[in-house]
C-alpha cells in the first residue's frame, strides 16, 4: 500500500499522465481501431475465463470469512455465464455507432462562418466502484468505444477480480493499435488514497462513483473533479385499483426477487385501499414463498400474518437483498405524494388498466426511468440497447437513467471561415 500523500499524489500523477496521453491517442482512434480494440479484449475474456474465476474465488473466500453481507458476496460472484455476458457486452459495443464520429449540428451564420456542433470525448474518467466486477468491463468498454482512456478503483472486496480482469483487458489490447493505459487501475483500496483520487483534478476530467449509498455521498461531499451522480435504487411498485392482479404478483415478484442486490429491483410496494384486501394476500404470499420479509404498515399487518411492522424509515431503505417495504395507499394522488417523498428518483412503476393513470403517471413521477405495467429490472444499459452501461444517472445535468456511449461524450464547436474579422 501507498504510505504517503507524496507517494500517492506520485502514484496519480504517473497514472495521470499515461491516461493523458492515451486519451490523446484515442481521440484520434478510428472507429475501426477502437472497435477491433473491444473485439480482442471479448477474446482475451474467453481465453482466460479460467484465471479470472481463480482469482475470483479468492475474492468470494476472503468476503465470506469477512462476513460479507449475502447481497455483496452475490454482487462479488463471477461464473462462465457472467464472462460470456461481460464478452458479449464488448461485442455490443463494437457493433454500435461511434458516438464521436458524427456532426450533431450545421449552420452558416449571418457572417458566412460555418459552425459544427461535434461530438468529443470527455478524456480521462474515474470510475469508483464497489463489489461488481463486471463494472470493470463494462466501464472499459463503453469509455475505450467514446473515446476516453479510464482509471479504475474497485473496493478492496474484489481486489484479485478486478486485477485479473484489467491485466486481461489490457493483453486484449496489446493485440490492437489502443494504448495499454488506455485502461489503469488502482490497486491500493486505501481510503486515504481514494480521497486524493476523488481531488485529482489534473489527471481526470471527470469521476463516475457506482456504488451503494454511503460510497456516492463520500464522493460528492469530497470530490473537486467534476462528478456524475449515479444514485441508489429506491424503486417503487404502486398497484393501481384498476391493476391486473396476475400481471402486478408477476412484476413484483420478478422486481424483487430475481436479482435482488441490484439499484434497479423493487425496495417498495404500494397498493390502493379499494383493493387491498383482495389483492395483498396474494402480493404478499408470493414474496414470502421467494423468502422476502415483509415490513408493513398498520393496514398491510391487520390484512396479512407475514409482514412485520414498519418503521418510517423504512421506506427511505434500498435493501439490496430479500427485505421490501409495503404501504396502503388511499388512492393514486396519496401514491404520488409518498413516491415523491422516499423515491431516489431511479425508476418507478404503476400497473394500471387505466390509461388516464399511466400517463399522468409517467408525467407525475420525476424520476431516471418511469414505467407503466412492466418491471423496474430493466433499467439498464444493455436492455435499453446501449451495449451496456456505465451507471445509472439520477441527477438532471449532463446525463440521466442508464449512461451509454453518449453520456461519456461532450461536444466542440468548430468554426471555420474565409478570413472574416468582427467589425
Amino acid at each position: 500500500m501507498v504510505k504517503t500523500t507524496a507517494d500517492m499524489n506520485a502514484l496519480l500523477k504517473d497514472m495521470g499522465t499515461a491516461a493523458k496521453s492515451a486519451a490523446k491517442a484515442l481521440r484520434k482512434s478510428s472507429t475501426d481501431a477502437k472497435n477491433e480494440a473491444l473485439l480482442a479484449m471479448a477474446e482475451a475474456l474467453e481465453e482466460n475465463k479460467s484465471f479470472i474465476l481463480e482469482e475470483n474465488k479468492k475474492d468470494m473466500d476472503h468476503s465470506r470469512e469477512a462476513g460479507y453481507q449475502d447481497a455483496m458476496v452475490e454482487r462479488l460472484a463471477l461464473n462462465e455465464a457472467r464472462i460470456d455476458s461481460m464478452k458479449d457486452g464488448l461485442k455490443q459495443m463494437a457493433a454500435l455507432a461511434d458516438p464521436i464520429a458524427k456532426t450533431q449540428d450545421q449552420w452558416v451564420n449571418k457572417d458566412g462562418l460555418r459552425i459544427s456542433k461535434r461530438s468529443v470525448p470527455l478524456g480521462v474518467i474515474g470510475i469508483i466502484y464497489e463489489s461488481r466486477p463486471n463494472v470493470t468491463v463494462d466501464a472499459t468498454g463503453l469509455c475505450l468505444k467514446a473515446g476516453n482512456s479510464v482509471i479504475l478503483r474497485g473496493g478492496k472486496e474484489a481486489v484479485n477480480s478486478n486485477k485479473a480482469l484489467v491485466k486481461v483487458l489490457q493483453e486484449g489490447l496489446s493485440k490492437s493499435s489502443i494504448p495499454a493505459d488506455s485502461i489503469q487501475l488502482i490497486t491500493d483500496p486505501s481510503r486515504e488514497l481514494a480521497a486524493e483520487f476523488m481531488k485529482f483534478n489534473e489527471g481526470l476530467d471527470c469521476l463516475i462513483p457506482r456504488g451503494g449509498a454511503n460510497l456516492i455521498q463520500s464522493v460528492l461531499k469530497n470530490a473537486t473533479v467534476p462528478v456524475i451522480e449515479t444514485g441508489t435504487g429506491n424503486c417503487h411498485l404502486y398497484v393501481h385499483e384498476q391493476a391486473d392482479f396476475e400481471m402486478a404478483e408477476s412484476i413484483l415478484v420478478n422486481g424483487k426477487t430475481q436479482r435482488p442486490s441490484v439499484c434497479n429491483a423493487l425496495e417498495t410496494l404500494l397498493i390502493d385501499r379499494s383493493i387491498a384486501k383482495e389483492a395483498l394476500p396474494a402480493l404478499t404470499d408470493a414474496l414470502v414463498q421467494k423468502g422476502v420479509i415483509i415490513h408493513g404498515d398498520e393496514t398491510v399487518c391487520s390484512i396479512t400474518d407475514e409482514a412485520v411492522a414498519a418503521e418510517e424509515e423504512d421506506y427511505e431503505k434500498e435493501y439490496l437483498g430479500n427485505e421490501i417495504a409495503v404501504k396502503v395507499v388511499e388512492d393514486y394522488e396519496d401514491a404520488i405524494g409518498h413516491i415523491e417523498k422516499h423515491s431516489s428518483g431511479h425508476s418507478d412503476a404503476i400497473i394500471t388498466g387505466s390509461y388516464e393513470h399511466a400517463q399522468n403517471f409517467l408525467n407525475d413521477v420525476d424520476s431516471a426511468a418511469v414505467y407503466v405495467n412492466a418491471s423496474t429490472r430493466f433499467t439498464d444499459g444493455a436492455e435499453f440497447g446501449f451495449g451496456g452501461e456505465i451507471g445509472i444517472s439520477t441527477q438532471k445535468l449532463h446525463a440521466r437513467g442508464p449512461m451509454g456511449l453518449e453520456a461519456l461524450t461532450s461536444y466542440k464547436y468548430v468554426v471555420e471561415g474565409m478570413g472574416q474579422t468582427k467589425g
